[in-house]
């Protein structure tokens, strides 16, 4: 997928300039490669993570020289709000952001104690809900603001093994829902649902569901790619293509959707 982004870019290199687009999750996977597209697109990207080395590599390889890192630990919201203010004092307003964040290992729900829920739901439903309240201000400002979040197919259909996940997912997708129509009309707010992507998010999945299951990360991931008929694993840079479609000035009629990039595996329409 090397070409999507250096080769055959699929927007023009300036449809962005001039925003500024706060990215979470941003040191790994789908979060990096949104990064960097967004960044292609000649958005000025603030990187968010935990992960500060990370953080600074990819925004010095990255298009364009205006980026800056936040690092942040998404279940701490004090925090949150605290380094968000003096960001925003900064650089001004944000006029896109993409929610996004490690889910929670697989396994049975009925095995998860109520102590499960916490660091997911903290950095998921509670630290989306607190940025989108600081920002959207600054977005109606500016007359254009962007919500994506990056969720899960399990919105739509639950999947084995993974109950914690498909629970704090369909939150997020009932919590983007409710403020579609809410949001001032130059805002909208919109849900990616990944499928299986080659990120290091899936590979730890198969390990802990073949833990629990006594399958082989193999036979786990085998039984995944029957499903899809694609064939293969979604590429993060195909992901992050979706993304900054709903990221575009031009994309302002798009409001309250959960667009799957999953291959085709749902089965659902």
């Amino acid at each position: 997928m090397k070409d999507i982004l250096n080769e055959k870019f699929p927007f023009a290199e300036d449809i962005l300039k001039g925003y500024n687009a706060l990215v979470c999750g941003a040191s790994k996977g789908i979060g990096k490669a949104t990064a960097q597209m967004l960044a292609r697109a000649g958005a000025n990207v603030i990187a968010c993570a935990r992960n500060e080395s990370e953080l600074q590599k990819l925004i010095e390889n990255m298009s364009g020289n205006n980026h800056k890192i936040l690092v942040l630990d998404l279940e701490k919201i004090e925090s949150i709000k605290e380094s968000l203010s003096k960001l925003i004092g900064e650089i001004g307003d944000i006029q896109i952001l993409v929610n996004n964040s490690g889910g929670p290992p697989g396994g049975p729900l009925l095995e998860n104690d109520i102590a499960d829920f916490e660091g997911p739901i903290k950095r998921h439903l509670y630290a989306s809900h607190t940025i989108t309240q600081m920002l959207v201000p600054g977005m109606e400002r500016s007359n254009m603001g962007r919500i994506i979040n990056i969720i899960s197919t399990s919105v739509r259909e639950p999947i084995d093994n993974i109950g914690l996940s498909n629970t704090l997912r369909g939150a997020m997708g009932s919590w983007s829902k409710s403020l579609s129509r809410e949001l001032p009309p130059c805002i909208t707010i919109n849900n990616i649902l990944p499928g299986f992507t080659d990120t290091d998010r899936l590979g730890s999945l198969s390990e802990s569901i073949s833990k629990k299951t006594g399958k082989s990360t193999e036979e786990v991931r085998d039984t995944w790619m029957k499903g899809v008929p694609i064939q293969r694993l979604v590429n993060p840079l195909e992901t992050a293509t979706a993304v900054t479609w709903l990221s575009l000035p031009t994309s302002g009629s798009i409001r309250g959707i959960s667009l799957p990039v999953d291959g085709g595996r749902m089965r659902s329409i």
